[in-house]
This record gives structure tokens, sequence and C-alpha cells, in this order.
């Protein structure tokens, strides 16, 4: 009887969490809801094209976006290369205030803070719009980088932050790190490998991670396999040495927050839930995890700055409770 009580309980925290989220998605121009309800099963048979398309869905959504009070600083350099460039969003108000760096995806090789006028610039918007100091951030690409290049990028992103977040209202102990696809690898590297940041610790509060890679051993049917590959090169021994998730056990823990979408691309999903089994393992305690039903590789993180902001939300409130 109480195994009975408690599956229904949690049945109808989850129907609930459900609703919210189809809720959300509900305020969405109605094109938008078909063009998700059209590419969603079929995102990974034709990624590329459906990239194209759920860009082209929320283009002018994010266009008419509101985005009065946000004072915008671009195209700063935090390295000497030309790809090591980043972009700080500051709130109209507010000193001190927490500090979110968005790293881009782009299967390691492409890729752009702004891809358009509209995304990426759309999270740290969202962000600054809601008090925090928002920053978008480039790095090196494969092939002209290797592993751990785009790691140790992320890691001078955060000596920049700490040298300089204070002269735009931010504050550098206070820091949150937030990557998608390529990007959350590349976060993950730097944060759970330890001689990837500096002896003191990765300097940061907290992490956000959204559909990475963290276990590297490809399918030798993975899209991205060839990306992979320029990356991480070819060597297959190399890859365990290479996966942050190994590395795991090692490093410190660190408020997380993980996240999948319910139409990823191959794999990440699964990616996700592996990472999230590690840290629960080593904690004894789970990190925040969620996966967004009905959204793709890419809508989840276009939907920052539209009516559709459950997953903005709780990005939000993860920071400001620091768990």
């Amino acid at each position: 009887m109480n195994f009975v009580g408690t599956s229904l309980r949690a049945g109808a925290v989850l129907l609930a969490s459900l609703s919210i989220a189809d809720a959300q998605i509900s305020r969405m121009p109605q094109t938008v809801q078909d063009r998700l309800q059209q590419v969603g099963p079929g995102w990974g048979k034709d990624i590329p094209g459906n990239i194209e398309k759920t860009l082209q869905a929320y283009t002018p959504v994010l266009a008419a976006a509101p985005k009065a009070g946000v004072k915008v600083t671009r195209d700063i350099g935090y390295g000497g290369d030309a790809r090591q460039r980043l972009d700080v969003y500051r709130p109209q108000t507010g000193a001190n205030t927490p500090v979110v760096v968005f790293f881009h995806g782009g299967a390691y090789t492409r890729g752009e803070r702004n891809v358009n006028a509209e995304v990426y610039a759309n999270i740290p918007i969202w962000f600054a719009r809601n008090g925090i100091l928002g920053i978008n951030a480039d790095y090196r690409l494969a092939p002209a980088v290797k592993w751990p290049a785009a790691a140790q990028d992320v890691g001078a992103v955060v000596k920049w932050v700490k040298q300089n977040a204070a002269s735009f209202g931010g504050d550098p102990n206070r820091l949150y790190l937030m990557g998608h696809s390529a990007g959350a690898t590349h976060v993950a590297s730097y944060v759970f490998i330890n001689s990837l940041h500096p002896p003191e610790g990765p300097g940061v509060a907290g992490i956000l991670l959204i559909s990475g890679r963290y276990d590297f051993r490809p399918n030798p049917d993975d899209p991205n396999l060839a990306n992979f590959q320029a990356y991480f090169g070819t060597d297959k021994s190399q890859y365990a040495k290479q996966s942050p998730i190994n590395y795991v056990q090692t490093a410190a823990p660190l408020p997380t927050f993980i996240a999948i979408a319910e139409y990823d691309n191959p794999d990440l999903d699964t990616q996700g839930a592996l990472l999230l089994a590690a840290i629960c393992q080593r904690d004894r305690s789970c990190p925040r995890f969620t996966r967004l039903e009905r959204h793709n590789h890419l809508s989840e993180i276009y939907q920052f700055n539209t009516p559709d902001e459950a997953f903005a939300r709780e990005a939000l409130e993860f920071i400001r409770r620091n768990r």
C-alpha cells in the first residue's frame, strides 16, 4: 500500500511538472509550437536542416523580445587569438551581482557567440534583465586547435572575469559557467580535470551543463564523429584520459545543474544521465537535473528570453540558491 501511494504521488508530481512545461510552451506563437512538433521526433535524421528550421522559428520571436535596460559592451579580448573574444551584458541597476558566462556549442569545429543578431545574445540578455551580469564567450575551434585548447580557453575566461567583473558590477566570487553542447563539454573538462585549472581550484561557484558529451565512446554512426575526431583525435586509447566523467571522483564537489532535451542529438541525453549518475554516486546526493519536454537540442537554448521561460527560471533559481 505504501509503495502504491508513493508511486501515485510521484506520478502526480511528474504530471504536474509536464503540465507546467506544456503551459510554458503554449505561451509561444503557434508557428513555433508547430515547428517544434514537426521537427521533434525527426531531429537526429537531419540535424543541419532541423537546426536551420529551429533558428528560423525562434529568430523573429527573439527579435521582438524585451531588451530594455541592458547595457552591452562587445568584442572584448581575453586572449591573443581572434576567437578569444567575449561580450558583456550588464543589468540596468545593481552591484556585486552574480556572473553567468555562456559557452556556445558547434560540434567542436564551428559555432559563434553571435549566430545572428539574436542568438546567442538572448541568453546573457535574459540574465541581465533578471539582475545578473551576463557574458557571451567564443573559444578556439578544431581543426586549428586540439584538446584541451577550448577547455583552457574556459579557464582564460574565468581569469578575465576574476580580474574584470567588478568593473562591470559583477561579483567574481559568484561566477557560474553555462555550457551548451560542445560548450558544456569544455566547461566540464575545465572544472572536473584538475590539471586544467589552477591549483586553488576552478574558481567558480557552480556550473550549468546542457546537452554535452562527457564520456568519450563515440559510436561509428555518430553524425558528429568527424568533428569529434577533429578536436579529440582519432586515437581511441586517449579518449578515457580526455573524458571529464572519469575525473568526477577526484574533483571537488561543486553545485551542478545538468539538462538534456527530449529530442536531443544522438546519445547526448544519455551522456547527461551518465554524468548525473557519476555525481550522485560520488556525493551520495544528486545534483539538479531536468529533461526538457518537447524541446530539441537547440530550442532548449533558444527559449531564453521568450515567454517559454520555465527552464530559464529554473536556471535562475539554481544560481540564486546555489544548488
